[in-house]
Parts: structure tokens; C-alpha cells; sequence
């Protein structure tokens, strides 16, 4: 299955130490680049999200980030009584040296272990992460697979015309060869001295053979089935098509270069706009 490389996924879960909520974004990269934002409770699962992300995507730049919200109802805040009657007993016993002492509410809730969070199981938190993570995996594949499925359905068209403009030329390269030789035996014909049969035909031979573009065409016909081939494999492909592209684009230069008959010159330029137009595809294909 051909996979884009550029994606977006996001996905909730509901936790005892509140709500879990991630989002992976890609786009084209040559390697897979991963950036992560996590929450500081989180922040020792970084090895384990990466290498798990990791096995699952091969390239693409990747942006994760992943945020926890405290419970609803319960609050995720809460008093600690202890400490505010440690604190009460204090200013209790300060009052009689300083009387005009007096303390704010705001300020009492700032002071560090009056306010604090709901007891978690960090490693249960930890635990629901990673079940989060593989369910955003499994729908960030999913939108690749249906995006790269539209990509190989493009390429496969182009492939196609591709074949097709390669048809045309073998068409025509005997009619071209047969017009070269009477184009060349006219104008020998007007030469005022006689030339050596034997010669002309030696000549006419390395000449026509400096205009052979079979090797090219059979090379052509050769990716083109490869390219095939390899849009039906399971493993990332975006590499192999890359270099696919180099390769058809080599023998279309040598096509043009080689021609002497207009129609083979558009041809050859209509191939290679078609390769340019596959090259597009292929640079978002993981």
C-alpha cells in the first residue's frame, strides 16, 4: 500500500488523572524527523513514544504533541488541609508580636503545598498514553494509505501515458529510418562525381546507427514495468521510485538528443513532462 507522507491525526482519552489528548502532523522529509511536546508528567515516556512511532513511520517530518487537562468535577486541584492548619497555628502565634499582620487569600493559596493535584499512577498514566499513541497511529496511517492510494492512482495514469508516448516512438523510428536513407540517397544523387557503393552503404550504416533508440525504448518499457511493480508492493517505496524517476528521465534525454524527425522531438519533450509531472507524486510518497 503506497502511503503519503503527509498526514494529520488527532485523537482524546479519558484517564483518572484527566484527559489525554494528541496530535501527530507530517510533511515531506527525506528522513524521518520527529519533534515531540509533552507534558512534564510525561516527559520520562519520550524513548518509548519515539521508538514506538518509529516503527510505524518511515519518513516524513513529524511534529507530536501530546497535552494532559486535570479531571472535571472532582477538580484536578485541591486543598491540603495539613498544611493550612500548620499555617493557621502560625499566624495564630504571630498575631500577638505583629497585630497588623494580615494575609490574603491569593497570597495563602500561593504558598508552596496548600494547593495541590490529585495523587496520580504515573505508571498508569504512562500506560494510557501509549494506548492513545496507537490509536493515533492507526488512523495517521490510515489517512496516509487513503492520500497515498489517490498518489499511485495519479502516477499509475501518468505511467500509463508515459508507455504509451513510448509506443509511438518505435512506431515511427522504421518510418523515420526509411525517410533518413532516402533523404541521404537523394542528395547523393546530386553529387557530381559518383560515389563508392560500397562506402555509402558503410556510411549509411554507422549514420542510421548514431539515430538507434531501441536500447532506449526497451530500457524505457523495462521501468515502466517496474515502476509496477513496485506501486504494488507493502513497503515504503519513495526512494526506489526516486530513483525509478532518474532513470526514466536519462532515457528520455537520450531520446530527444538522439532525434531527428519532429515528431519524435515532441515525443520526447511530452515524456519528459510526464516525468516531471510522476516526480511531483513521488516526492510525497513515504
Amino acid at each position: 500500500m503506497i502511503r503519503s507522507m503527509t498526514a494529520f491525526a488527532a485523537a482524546e482519552r479519558v484517564t483518572e488523572g484527566g484527559t489525554l489528548a494528541c496530535e501527530l502532523r507530517a510533511v515531506n522529509h527525506r528522513f524521518l524527523e520527529l519533534g515531540l511536546r509533552l507534558p512534564e508528567e510525561l516527559r520520562a515516556l519520550e524513548p518509548a513514544l519515539r521508538e514506538r512511532i518509529a516503527a510505524r513511520v518511515s519518513r516524513g517530518k513529524l511534529d507530536f504533541s501530546l497535552r494532559l487537562r486535570g479531571p472535571e468535577g472532582e477538580g484536578g486541584l485541591q486543598l491540603n488541609i495539613g498544611t493550612l492548619a500548620q499555617l493557621s497555628e502560625l499566624a495564630l502565634d504571630l498575631s500577638g508580636r505583629f497585630p497588623g499582620l494580615r494575609t490574603e487569600l491569593t497570597d495563602l493559596l500561593q504558598f508552596p503545598g496548600v494547593l495541590q493535584s490529585k495523587a496520580v499512577d504515573p505508571v498508569a498514566l504512562q500506560s494510557e498514553a501509549l494506548a492513545l499513541l496507537d490509536t493515533l497511529l492507526d488512523q495517521f496511517v490510515a489517512a496516509r494509505e487513503r492520500e497515498g492510494e489517490k498518489l499511485a492512482e495519479a502516477i499509475q495514469e501518468r505511467v500509463d501515458a508515459v508507455a504509451a508516448r513510448a509506443a509511438d516512438v518505435r512506431g515511427l523510428v522504421p518510418l523515420i529510418r526509411t525517410g533518413q536513407r532516402q533523404k541521404l540517397e537523394a542528395r547523393l544523387t546530386e553529387l557530381s562525381q559518383p560515389a563508392d557503393p560500397g562506402r555509402v552503404e558503410q556510411e549509411l550504416v554507422l549514420w542510421l546507427q548514431k539515430l538507434d533508440v531501441d536500447e532506449e525504448l526497451d530500457r524505457l518499457d523495462s521501468h515502466v514495468k517496474e515502476i509496477r511493480r513496485v506501486l504494488k508492493q507493502a513497503e515504503p517505496v519513495g526512494r526506489r521510485l526516486d530513483f525509478l524517476l532518474q532513470e526514466f528521465n536519462r532515457e528520455a534525454n537520450t531520446l530527444g538528443s538522439k532525434s531527428v524527425d519532429t515528431r519524435t522531438t515532441n515525443l520526447a519533450v511530452e515524456l519528459k513532462v510526464l516525468i516531471d509531472q510522476i516526480r511531483e507524486q513521488v516526492q510525497n510518497i513515504e
